[in-house]
């Protein structure tokens, strides 16, 4: 197993992005929960990141809503079906921890929803911050309040962050 990662700049700080065997495996921020030691990240090499990379800028620019790369996304099978759920919310839509755990099978199971969100390991492009609260209120993300609500009003139109 080959690990790689790059930093790249971002209207949100840097972004850590890793690879295994050449698949993105990873995108972290700057002080986020659950990021993994620095040392995991592998050789420094930015060669498998040319199209996450431009894909990001289309992004922040504002001229890309969905994200469409191979991603190796390691974790239970129930974090697996949070994160596929994740990648279904709509570009500036939000949907709550509840109704996620609905949509699973489980209505029940919103902490457990929360917890698979925030082991979330591709910030961003597996959108964890349009899970909000159920009274809608943001709650909880591994990046830090500040960022989810940056992200969310970029994503509403109501951001100046299409800087990169």
């Amino acid at each position: 197993m080959t690990r790689q990662h790059t930093v790249v700049e971002s209207p949100y700080g840097p972004l850590t992005l890793a690879a295994t065997d050449g698949v993105l495996s990873g995108l972290y921020m700057v002080q986020q929960r659950h990021r993994p030691a620095e040392e995991t990240f592998g050789d420094v090499d930015p060669e498998p990141f040319g199209e996450t990379i431009r894909q990001l800028r289309a992004y922040f620019s504002g001229e890309l809503k969905d994200f469409d790369m191979p991603m190796r996304l390691e974790g239970t099978a129930f974090q697996q079906g949070v994160w596929k759920l994740l990648r279904e919310i709509p570009y500036g839509e939000t949907r709550t921890y509840g109704e996620l755990a609905e949509a699973l099978g489980n209505p029940g199971a919103s902490r457990a929803v929360g917890l698979a969100n925030g082991r979330n390991p591709i910030g961003i492009i597996v959108p964890c911050h349009r899970v909000i609260g159920s009274t809608g209120g943001l709650t909880g993300y591994g990046g830090g309040l500040d960022r989810k609500q940056r992200l969310l009003a970029f994503e509403a139109g109501a951001g100046d962050d299409a800087l990169f």
